[in-house]
């Protein structure tokens, strides 16, 4: 791997990008005020960050009409549906509450950042109040908010994100069964695992 020169310090490091602009620091709120909740509630999706003893992970998390409950102006509450069992996040949350969430809201140029930190419950009563189609999440995160604030737009603008004249054709790309055969050298069986997978995903959506 080739070897290259780190910046190690903060003072280099600034001196490199200068004073952040007014506006980047007058956006940040330290709680969920009237326009962030109206950009929050068009968000279906964003991705969890969170911090462990021994890795740091980021999971989507993502559900049409909104993928968290704004409880109050400094809490959000993430109900944590089916998935694959691995639980990353709450295996980091519970060992160290720091959180991070980025959010996406389809067709804008606008993403939010929310940092915070967590905590995972089993509360019966809340667990309930989510239920739906007769199922209930397992658990969920609850998140104390203690920033909030608007991402510039321009990585949004330079990836074209939302142009359907760059989006990928799936056939185009190898699939999760085609990489599980890859780490298993041939032995896993790709093609029932992906013939299957819309009607196990239907079945297991909550």
């Amino acid at each position: 791997m080739t070897s290259f020169k780190p910046v190690t310090g903060l003072q280099e490091l600034e001196s490199i990008y200068g004073a952040p602009g007014e506006a980047s620091l007058l956006k940040i709120a330290d709680r969920i005020t009237p326009e962030y909740r109206a950009l929050l509630e068009a968000s279906p999706f964003f991705a969890l960050a969170t911090v462990g003893p021994a890795r740091i992970d980021c999971s989507p998390r993502g559900e049409l009409g909104g993928a968290f409950r704004i409880a109050d102006e400094k809490t959000l509450i993430i109900p944590d549906w089916r998935g694959n069992n691995r639980i990353d996040s709450l295996r980091n949350i519970v060992r160290d509450p720091r959180v991070a969430l980025l959010l996406l809201i389809p067709g804008s140029q606008t993403t939010i950042r929310m940092n915070g930190t967590a905590i995972v419950t089993v509360d019966e009563g809340l667990l309930a109040s989510f239920e739906r189609d007769g199922k209930r999440p397992r658990s969920a995160v609850i998140v104390s908010v203690n920033e909030v604030y608007t991402q510039c737009g321009r990585a949004v603008l330079r990836a074209e994100l939302w142009n359907p004249a760059h989006h990928v054709y799936p056939k185009e790309l190898p699939t999760p069964g085609d990489v599980l055969r890859a780490q298993s050298r041939g032995v896993f069986d790709s093609e029932t695992y992906d013939r299957e997978w819309a009607g196990r995903a239907e079945k297991t959506m909550w």
